[in-house]
């Protein structure tokens, strides 16, 4: 990953392939947000935006020659939008800008970013969003067949991140300034793996190398023990609902247990992630456009895993276990059918209406398995159904739940900058999933299809405390790149659920 450090170089002294300043909107036109560069340079460029196409807004990037005042090669204009009424600017803002900048910046050896890095919370937004935004997947990127001129060529659109950034802040020498900056390098390596999981090709990532994955990133790290349940083990230990979404593809389901246990842990948190492989809708099939995004119905697992390991890299104290369902959901000819009845770990029987609402019956398995071990809080994460793009998009997640629980995850993804919208789970609903012949059955309408999903995933929790984070939009970007949000894996749910438990700690 990106290397980061902290200086308190003068911008216009800092060598480096690229000095990064921010920009603004006024009503007078754009403003260059710098008290240490030359004031006369700053004239310049505010009265050459228009020319340059300039306005300063969210998420604009402009990349001009730095000229002789500066020691920089390129100067980059990274928008801020428009100011606070108090003239500051929100950490997200700064956040987007500085992975705005970054994500263009890519193939470069060196930056230097000069955005408001004057506190604690600036010096964490702009890190953290710099390193965000410096992400790249290129594994399965080659040079191409030719050589020289036409290699380069091929290979053009696979440049890695910018290898090293200075962050230009007063604080350098601060210690909880370096901690900040330290925790913001733990978060990003934390999101990039998670994207890493989500942008692997179905064929290489499935249950079993899943789970391989997930033992070698809790690797070396204190505190972590990774624990694998297989198909022959799940089917012997009535775990019903990984078992038949798994028993239609040649290779076989997974629960992975992913503990940190640190001394003396003041609470216990689970985390239940949804990680099918690849989705193909089982017999009740998906139309064969857009299907290859279905390789993302693994971004709740991926999200977890990397949330433990991330808490464990922070010594957070409070105990936290993942469970990653893992299946892949094929139509094979031993698949689950429309009309199966299958029971869950723990006894309740699901009549299967609709083999593509596969995510919901792993889940209860994990479910009730995250219950049952005697956790303080259960919180799961999956790209459970596509009402929830109907109803908030593919940038805004959904959560539900216990009301308390749920409240604070929504403050927990504000605080990160991570967008989680409050959903209601209202009782008159539990109809909608209503079994003729078992306890639950798997589907309902189409109206509340969001909803109807988290009233089947209480089914399995009871009055446990307990939240559900529906990130299905989100997760996986198949538009173009925006803020510090690259295309494909987002990594979506790792900053909120690392929030979470650490507001946990801070409560204790």
């Amino acid at each position: 990953m990106t290397d980061v450090t902290l200086s308190s170089k003068n911008p216009t002294a800092v060598k480096a392939e690229a000095l990064v300043v921010a920009t603004a909107q006024t009503s007078d036109g754009v403003a260059v947000v710098s008290d240490q560069l030359p004031t006369d340079l700053l004239t310049q460029l505010e009265s050459l935006a228009p020319q340059l196409g300039v306005t300063g807004a969210r998420d604009e990037v402009r990349k001009i020659p730095a000229g002789a005042k500066l020691a920089a090669d390129v100067l980059v204009l990274t928008g801020l939008g428009e100011r606070a009424e108090d003239g500051t600017f929100a950490t997200e803002t700064l956040r987007r800008a500085a992975g705005a900048a970054t994500r263009e910046l890519a193939g470069l050896k060196s930056a230097a970013i000069a955005l408001p890095a004057s506190d604690d919370d600036e010096i964490t937004a702009v890190t953290e969003g710099a390193l965000l935004g410096a992400y790249a997947f290129n594994r399965y990127r080659s040079a191409g067949n030719g050589s020289g001129k036409d290699a380069a060529k091929d290979a053009k659109n696979g440049k890695d991140p910018v290898a090293a950034i200075e962050i230009l802040t007063p604080l350098h020498k601060n210690q909880k300034a370096k901690v900040a900056a330290e925790r913001a390098a733990i978060v990003a390596a934390a999101v990039h793996a998670a994207r890493d999981l989500v942008n692997t090709a179905p064929n290489e990532l499935y249950p079993a190398t899943f789970a391989d994955a997930a033992k070698a990133a809790a690797k070396d790290v204190k505190h972590v023990r990774v624990t694998v349940l297989d198909d022959k083990q799940l089917a012997s230990g009535g775990y019903g609902g990984l078992t038949a979404v798994g028993q239609g593809s040649s290779r076989g389901p997974r629960l992975v247990k992913v503990a940190y246990t640190p001394a003396k842990p003041s609470a216990k948190v689970a985390l239940v992630g949804k990680g099918i492989t690849f989705d193909s809708g089982g017999i009740s099939i998906k139309p064969a456009a857009g299907m290859e995004a279905m390789k993302s119905d693994m971004a709740g697992a991926a999200a977890v895993l990397s949330t433990v390991v991330a808490a464990a890299k922070l010594n957070l104290p409070v105990a936290v276990t993942g469970y990653l369902c893992l299946a892949e959901n094929m139509p094979g000819g031993n698949a689950q059918r429309p009309a199966d009845v299958i029971t869950i770990y723990g006894g309740k029987t699901v009549e299967v209406l609709n083999t593509d609402a596969e995510g919901r019956i792993v889940m209860a398995d994990g479910l009730v398995s995250a219950v049952e071990d005697g956790h303080d809080v259960v919180l799961d994460i999956a790209t459970l159904t596509g009402a929830q793009m109907v109803a908030l998009g593919n940038r805004t997640s959904a959560v539900m739940g216990t009301d308390e629980v749920r409240d604070e995850v929504k403050a927990a993804a504000d605080a990160t900058g991570e967008l989680f919208w409050p959903m209601p789970l209202p009782e008159e609903l539990k109809s909608n999933i209503k079994s003729k012949v078992a306890d639950v059955a798997n589907s309902g309408p189409r109206w509340g299809g969001m909803l109807n999903a988290g009233l089947f995933l209480k089914t399995f929790v009871g009055d446990h405390p307990w939240a559900h984070l529906d990130i299905a939009g989100p997760a996986f970007n198949d538009g173009g790149a925006h803020g510090y949000t690259p295309g494909g894996g987002t990594g979506v749910g790792v900053r909120t659920l690392l929030a979470f438990v650490e507001g946990r700690a801070s409560a204790k």
